[in-house]
């Protein structure tokens, strides 16, 4: 059960920084291709990506991430760099769903007949600057995991570990 929940993690955890270098690709597309057809369809796949792909797999990972730290030797509140992981994917979560709506705006103005106004320019550099920031950001976690600094919080230190069920010791 241990290895399926961690699978499940790593598998959406990855999974949302391949969408999220996808949806940068298609960014950089739309804010510097000539071509009319590939910036306009660039927003209409980037809306598709984010509904269907990136936030699924952010609160996916967020999800996955809290069983993994509840039920294994880590703890949730346990470590620091347990505790910076998850800030970190609750920031990133937040972001990618304060942003959704902006994405949504910049798809349905690009799908239609006229030009795009120049007004939403700011508006789609914001994209590229969010999704490379964003690729940044999400390489913390993973840091984290692969190296697992040392120290422990003051719940940490306090909290005895158990020595049996899903929870494994050292």
């Amino acid at each position: 059960m241990r290895k399926a929940a961690l699978l499940a993690h790593v598998a959406c955890s990855v999974g949302w920084i391949g969408a999220v270098a996808a949806f940068l690709v298609l960014a950089v597309a739309g804010v510097s291709a000539s071509g009319d057809v590939v910036v306009r369809s660039s927003y209409v796949a980037m809306d598709l990506l984010t509904g269907y792909a990136i936030v699924p797999l952010a609160l996916a990972s967020l999800i996955t991430g809290l069983v993994q730290a509840v039920g294994t030797e880590w703890g949730l509140l346990r470590h620091y760099w347990v505790v910076v992981k998850l800030l970190v994917t609750v920031v990133a979560v937040a972001v990618l769903l304060l942003q959704v709506d902006s994405i949504g705006f910049l798809a349905e103005a690009m799908a239609r007949p006229q030009p795009p106004d120049e007004v939403l320019g700011g508006a789609r550099i914001s994209l590229v600057v969010h999704a490379g920031a964003g690729l940044v950001v999400l390489l913390v976690p993973m840091v984290l995991s692969i190296y697992k600094p040392r120290g422990l919080t003051r719940f940490g230190r306090g909290v005895e570990r158990p020595k049996t069920g899903w929870v494994r010791g050292r």
